[in-house]
Formats: structure tokens, sequence, C-alpha cells
């Protein structure tokens, strides 16, 4: 699988999930805790900051910020459609100068950046689960290779 394809996979994977997970907060509403919602929206944001970088616009969200639940759909599926588009129009051997959230400025691979915002969606959906589970929600299975299967 060449390099494009792959991160292309990657980025249907984190979508799905992310949508996945946002279904279940929605049936279970008020049960969710305060914590899985923070991480869904920072995981949500995350992507979206990266994506804005690479493309060199300004974000137009904070990294931590708690948005309208009722949204969160649409801003994950925007992020994924913009993913895709940076890999078919972006170099990913081309390197991106950007400041992080504290202002301190970093030069990293589009390839590097691209394959951190899944990496940390990953991550945050599995801090998501055992935060759910210990408080009494029956997370869903996120494992790549779950996904493969179905």
């Amino acid at each position: 699988m060449k390099t494009n394809a792959f991160f292309k996979d990657a980025f249907e994977y984190t979508y799905y999930f992310n949508q996945q997970l946002i279904q279940l907060f929605e049936k279970n509403n008020q049960l969710i805790p305060e914590k899985s919602i923070q991480l869904l929206n920072h995981l949500i944001n995350a992507q979206e900051i990266w994506n804005e970088r690479i493309l060199e616009r300004k974000p137009a969200v904070s990294v931590w910020e708690i948005r309208l639940f009722e949204n969160l759909k649409n801003y994950n599926e925007t992020n994924y459609t913009n993913s895709l588009s940076i890999l078919n129009s972006t170099e990913l051997s081309r390197k991106i100068e950007y400041k992080n959230s504290a202002g301190t400025v970093f030069t990293n691979l589009v390839q590097d950046i691209i394959f951190h915002i899944i990496n940390h969606a990953t991550y945050h959906r599995a801090q998501i689960a055992t935060n759910l589970k210990e408080n009494g929600i029956e997370p869903i299975n996120t494992d790549y290779i779950f996904y493969k299967r179905k």
C-alpha cells in the first residue's frame, strides 16, 4: 500500500470511530463524563488545528475548546474532508513551520504531522474508553484491526 493510500485508510478509520463515539455520546447523553466530552472535543479540535497549520491558515478553534455537541459530527466530517484534500494536494515531504498553542515555533514534515493527527486521535479515544468504563458506560471497540474486520 502506498503512503497516500495508507494515510487515506487511516483517516477513514479515524473519521469512522470519531462518528461512532459521537453516536455513543448521543445515546448516553446525560451519563457521559465531562472528561470524555473534553477529550472528544480536543481530538476533533486538534485535527482541525493541524489541518489549518498544513494549509498555512490560522485555526479558528483552540485545542481544548468545548463546542456545541450537535455540531461535532459536522466538524469531524469537515476535518476528514480537509485531511483527504491535503493528502491529494500536498507533498508529504514538505516542511511546515508553525506555532504550537504556547507560541513556540516548530518545523515538521507533512507526513509526520499526518501520522501524529491519526495517532493522537487513537490515543485520546483510548482515554475516552477508559473514562467511560470507569463511569459505567460500555465503550466501543475502536481498535484498527476491529475496523478492518467490519
